[in-house]
């Protein structure tokens, strides 16, 4: 039995992994690479497999660089299963048509100004392409053991990183017995509101696991929390500013509204007017609401106190695109949430090209922000960028929480290794920065008899 590497190898983005042996063939997660110069040529670059000879795909959540070549692969020649879960197979069905309109869009816009290279002028996908992947999805509910082939059986387990986000079990028979692999997907921080903890795995032969904050610790909750009301305060009653912030549209976006919400209960915050400028970020937040059977106590609490004080907060959508561009009219007291969060594309662009010259707003990443993205030259203190063609002078203020991140810090990640009761035979390391996959490989060593390796762009190991 073979597993080949073929994204969030050396890297956090295009989670990609063939797993084959004899009689059968298929793919865990199919992401999109995101954030530097090589993302789109490494997006466009053809399969190094055919797609035609999957069996099926497993997807462990709906994140956009684990699931944003779907279109691309069913385009391409797969028309077998999608196995996921019932919220993922919701949510893709709002994050693959925007990703596709996005492409489409791109695509338009390049043609217009004619000084592109001739691959841009073609979208990577197109919606057709996205609602073929959307019919060949097939979800199931956690904790269910899913036979999918004569060799392989599939349990989906919570993994609390974004709303029906999965650790994935799977056991395959070969020609020496069972063998059982585990892929983390993305872990989520333990003790983070809506979202549960991520379920517990005690054994596995293989393991396959995420290093993105491999080497960082986030900051406590209570500090974060405490730092977002004095931001929050700050730029709106000080400065009489505009809070910007660049948000995913799953996961992130519902966390701070959640926040908000929270800080205003507590009388921490009031009087907040809140504009969720995503269409994306809309429909994932309605689609949460729908799924409170899997909220934590503390989320489905907060819920009820809404409830009864509807007019605490103004949480406002914009519909339209011409409500979006209003939104850039209101000189202070707005909170804009908008996606996407490493402002690679999206909204985000327009209030970032309108909001960075003005000193009174502060702009708050509250996100992982990739090598190569607009997010990341923010954080890292660029006086001037470049968007949509034009230098924009950085004079808001930038802050940044570690606090609210959706992935586990390294203690977590350490904490959930720690588990197994019997040390994998082996543990593969990715979807991290190669320090970030470095530390944790050696805190893994220190805790676990396992054999860790860290595999590199499109390697190959045989396992079993």
């Amino acid at each position: 039995m073979k597993i080949t590497f073929l994204g969030a190898a050396g890297e956090v983005t295009g989670s990609c992994y063939l797993v084959e042996g004899n009689g059968f063939r298929f793919l865990v997660d199919c992401g999109m690479f995101q954030g530097g110069s090589d993302a789109g040529p490494k997006n466009r670059k053809p399969f190094a497999f055919d797609p035609s000879s999957l069996d099926f795909v497993i997807l462990s959540h709906a994140h956009i660089d684990h699931s944003g070549l779907l279109p691309k692969l069913c385009r391409d020649g797969f028309d077998g299963a999608i196995y996921t879960t019932n919220a993922t197979a919701e949510l893709l069905e709002i994050m693959l048509r925007d990703s596709a309109h996005i492409h489409e869009s791109a695509a338009e816009r390049a043609a217009r100004k004619r000084n592109h290279a001739k691959e841009d002028l073609e979208p990577l996908y197109k919606m057709i392409d996205a609602e073929k992947a959307l019919s060949q999805v097939v979800p199931y509910s956690y904790d269910e053991v899913i036979s999918l082939h004569p060799k392989i059986e599939l349990c989906l387990r919570d993994a609390g990183h974004i709303l029906g986000s999965a650790i994935l079990e799977i056991w395959i028979n070969t020609s020496g017995g069972k063998r059982k692999l585990v892929f983390s997907g993305d872990l989520g921080q333990p003790g983070r509101p809506i979202i549960r903890d991520p379920y517990t795995v005690e054994n596995a032969d293989y393991l396959i696991i995420e290093s993105t904050y491999g080497d960082r610790e986030h900051k406590a909750l209570v500090p974060s929390l405490d730092e977002l009301v004095e931001i929050t305060n700050d730029t709106l009653a000080r400065k009489k500013g505009n809070l910007i912030i660049p948000a995913f549209a799953v996961g992130r976006t519902q966390e701070l509204i959640y926040y908000f919400h929270h800080l205003t209960c507590e009388g921490r915050l009031n009087n907040l007017s809140i504009f969720l400028d995503s269409p994306m970020a809309q429909k994932a937040t309605d689609l949460t609401k729908r799924y409170m059977k899997i909220f934590d106590e503390e989320a489905t609490k907060l819920v009820k106190w809404h409830s009864k004080s509807p007019s605490s907060i103004l949480l406002k959508y914009t519909e339209s695109v011409q409500e979006s561009i209003a939104l850039n009219t209101i000189k202070s007291g707005a909170i804009i949430i908008s996606a996407s969060g490493m402002c690679t594309a999206g909204r985000i662009l327009h209030h970032l090209r309108h909001g960075l010259p003005n000193s009174n707003n502060t702009v708050l990443i509250a996100g992982y922000q990739a090598q190569g993205t607009l997010g990341r030259r923010l954080v890292e203190g660029a006086a001037k960028v470049r968007i949509f063609g034009d230098e924009i002078p950085v004079r808001a203020e930038i802050r940044s929480i570690g606090g609210f991140s959706a992935h586990a810090d390294r203690t977590a990640l350490l904490a959930w290794v720690s588990a197994f009761k019997k040390a994998p035979k082996q543990i593969f390391v990715t979807h991290g920065e190669p320090d970030a996959s470095i530390a944790l490989s050696g805190g893994i060593r220190s805790i676990l008899s396992s054999e860790v390796t860290i595999p590199g762009p499109g390697e190959q190991v045989t396992i079993g």
